[in-house]
This record gives structure tokens, sequence and C-alpha cells, in this order.
């Protein structure tokens, strides 16, 4: 479905991405790890539009994304829920949702996966009148994936989203990209809490330093020693 062959990225003068090359096959969850500043978020930045490659190419069902814009990748089918959520802290839970759909015009389809995002995240639609800043972290985390289902996407970046949260809702949350992706939905995750992605990963990519070091099953990974020293806590 997704393709990444050879990116760079650079912020000024400091290279962020070295010759980055992953692929993410339909229906999977795809994860990758790595420490902080390693690239991670730069890469889903990169793949959603909001940043440019400096050399590379971005392939998406076979279609050049390169040169696309933000909006233009959400049209094909693209969306990103970003690191720390996010949200319209002065609209409404429903208004979020609505601006989710910005690229729509299937009025019907609209209001029918609206229920579907209210029967994914039940709390949503208990605090669908209410400002969006005045949720919790973990009802926050849910109303900006929401919002990115809204826009029917094919494809989920998902930017760790379990930052911030108590463990039980940690579980919760990742439940409920379980149910995403059984529903017909490819995602691809970064997340640091590598036990935990490593669970629900088809494959796994592991980023050092803007380049990827190791990529596998997760079975393959978690007998690596490198993996259980750096990132598995053993």
């Amino acid at each position: 479905m997704l393709n990444v062959e050879q990116i760079d990225v650079y912020y000024g003068h400091i290279q962020a991405l070295k010759g980055v090359t992953l692929d993410v096959p339909h229906g999977e969850i795809v994860t990758l790890i790595g420490a902080n500043g390693a690239g991670k978020s730069t890469l889903l930045k990169t793949i959603s539009g909001l940043l440019k490659p400096n050399r590379g190419s971005i392939h998406y069902t076979g279609v050049s994304m390169n040169g696309k814009t933000a909006q233009d990748i959400v049209k094909a089918g693209i969306s990103h829920v970003p690191e720390g959520r996010r949200v319209f802290a002065n609209m409404s839970v429903l208004e979020n949702l609505e601006l989710g759909a910005f690229v729509r015009r299937d009025t019907i389809g609209i209001r029918h996966d609206l229920q579907k995002v209210f029967e994914l995240f039940p709390r949503l639609h208990e605090r669908r009148k209410q400002l969006s800043g005045t949720l919790s972290g973990g009802e926050q985390q849910m109303l900006a994936m929401g919002r990115a289902l809204m826009a029917r996407p094919k494809l989920l970046l998902l930017d760790e989203p379990s930052m911030g949260l108590a463990p039980l809702l940690v579980k919760t949350i990742f439940a409920i990209i379980e149910e995403i992706n059984r529903n017909g939905t490819t995602v691809l995750l970064v997340e640091q809490n590598a036990n935990l992605a490593l669970s629900i990963a088809t494959r796994v990519y592991v980023i050092e330093t803007g380049s990827v070091v190791l990529s596998g099953t997760p079975e393959e990974l978690v007998s690596s020693e490198q993996v259980k020293m750096a990132y598995l806590g053993s």
C-alpha cells in the first residue's frame, strides 16, 4: 500500500532522515520504534505532506505522493493523528469530528461515519457538545483518532497514541487500534512503548538517528539482543 524509498529530510542544515526505506502492506499494522529524536515523527509528517523530502520517493497505492499537498494526501486516503493530539480546544467534540471530514461532500456517508466513530468511542458521544479543551488526555486521544477516521482513510498514521495516558487507558486505545485495523484500515504506528507496539504489529521497523537499522516481524525483533537491551528493558 505504501512504499517509502530512500527518503532524506533536513531541518535547515540538520539531517533528520537518512535514506529511510520502508513498506506498509495493505491490511497490516506496521510499527516504528526508536528513541526520542530518532526521526519517527518526521517520517510521518513527510508521508502526510507536512514536510517535503529532499531526496527519495513516496508511493501510495502505486501513485507518487511527491509534491502533493497535505490536503491532496488526505483526499487520497491517508489520515494522520499527530503526536500530542492537536485537537481544536475552543471547538466542541462534534465540531472537531466534522472538521475531520472537510475533504468530503457525501453528507449521508459523513453521518454514517460519525455514528461509527461514536460506536467506537462511546465517550465522545457523551461529550459531543463539550469543548475539546476540557477533555481528559485519553478523551482527547480518542477525539484525535475519531477525527482522523472521519476522512474515511485507507491508511491511518498514528503518532505516539499512548503518550501521557494511564496504563489502563493505553490498553483501551490499543484495543481500539486493533479493531480499526480489523475493520479494514491499514495502520502505520509510531510508539515508544515497544512491548505494546510489538504485541499488535505485523511488521516492525527500528529507527535510530534518522536511519532504519533493523526490520522484521515482531517475533524476529523480540529475539534480537539489540532490541531487547535498547527498547524492551531486558
